[in-house]
């Protein structure tokens, strides 16, 4: 059986990773700026994270959520406390799209109403309703078109207000820091009246914090440097260092029945076991401020360097844009420089490395950035 030939992938086996970085099946070692999609929040086999996942598969790996898990309530009330959300409920799941799934079919129990906006650019997932609201219709199979949904400009409030004038708006979705995107900020203007406008029309405001979230923009949740509360945030990613699992923060305007969210494999004992772990390592080494500074430097230090169109981005979730495709600067330091980074679309480069990333790793990407850049500067001047 051959596997589905869905992903273009590099001539790379990576075998290993310590903190940031990973080495290959050939032993090359390599700087890692971009944390596989951005899961590695708390860096690559943490010792305190492995010791944490092999405790628990050593008791027991696997329970069906039929009977008690006081792991959950554990994880439930560190993540309250470190993400200032102490009075809202937490349903966990596998992945970032079923946390959004969940997040859209909570919203429309809800209030009865059916239909999302969203905006352009935007990605949630890849299953049924997380990929109708994401904004890119190669990925729309014809089965995923009957969800009723509106694309509107980012930072466009007006636009928003015209539609949710209408009254059959469930829900608003939008992500903290658009990633897939090109790492597009919602400003915190847009954002508060985003929730004013929710609360207006009697819409369910959903975060997609699943990459932006987790300590990544510098603070815990993107949507936290504008002051606001969402009905609903979704996390995934960073939650468990690459242990898949994602959950949905609840507020207490929604009032649970059985039967209404269901999950087999969410919130089992060694995903909690891994999410416990990061959410202790997090705070141990304060990595939310290291995330806040260290991004910090990065973006000042990559707004001096030539050739750039744009730097976007807060803490650790920074866009490099550039006026023409960045696909041979991205293989340059891929290959040549031996630091993995991603990309946004053909123009921008997305870094997302773990939350430990160290100021010298910092200074050590940008003496390596460098020097692809100066070699695309020779390339134009002597073509």
């Amino acid at each position: 059986m051959n596997l589905f030939d869905v992903y273009p992938l590099f001539n790379i086996e990576i075998v290993k990773g310590k903190g940031c970085h990973v080495w290959d099946s050939e032993g090359t070692e390599y700087l890692d700026l971009y944390g596989g999609h951005a899961v590695i929040s708390v860096g690559h086999s943490h010792p305190t994270y492995v010791a944490a996942i092999t405790d628990q598969v050593n008791k027991l790996g696997f329970y069906s959520n039929s009977v008690i898990n006081s792991l959950q309530q554990k994880l439930a009330d560190k993540l309250g406390k470190a993400s200032g959300y102490d009075d809202y409920s937490l349903f966990l799941i596998n992945s970032g799209a079923e946390a959004n799934e969940n997040a859209l079919k909570l919203a429309s129990f809800h209030n009865g109403k059916k239909r999302v906006i969203a905006f352009k650019h935007a990605f949630h997932g890849r299953t049924s309703a997380a990929v109708r609201v994401t904004d890119n219709p190669k990925i729309i199979a014809p089965v995923n078109e009957d969800l009723a949904v509106t694309y509107l400009p980012l930072n466009d409030a007006v636009a928003v207000e015209a539609e949710l004038q209408k009254g059959d708006v469930s829900s608003v979705i939008i992500e903290g820091i658009q990633g897939v995107g090109g790492i597009q900020l919602p400003t915190d203007d847009f954002m508060k009246e985003l929730r004013a406008l929710c609360t207006k029309y009697e819409a369910c405001l959903i975060l997609d914090e699943i990459q932006s979230g987790y300590g990544r923009s510098g603070k815990f949740f993107a949507h936290q440097y504008a002051g606001i509360q969402p009905d609903l945030i979704t996390v995934a990613k960073g939650i468990g260092n690459g242990f898949p699992m994602s959950g949905l923060l609840i507020s207490p305007m929604f009032k649970p029945v059985y039967g209404m969210l269901g999950t087999t494999f969410g919130g089992n004992h060694l995903a909690c076991a891994a999410a416990i772990a990061v959410l202790d390592i997090m705070e141990n080494e304060k990595l939310v401020d290291n995330a806040a500074k260290v991004g910090e430097f990065l973006i000042e230090e990559l707004h001096k360097l030539p050739g750039i169109k744009e730097v976007r981005g807060r803490g650790l979730m920074i866009g490099i844009e550039f006026e023409e495709s960045i696909k041979e600067v991205r293989s340059q330091l891929l290959f040549e420089e031996k630091v993995f980074t991603g990309v946004a679309g053909t123009n921008t480069i997305r870094l997302l490395p773990p939350l430990c990333l160290t100021m010298d790793e910092a200074k050590e990407f940008l003496a390596r950035f460098k020097k692809v850049l100066n070699k695309k500067i020779l390339n134009c001047i002597f073509i």
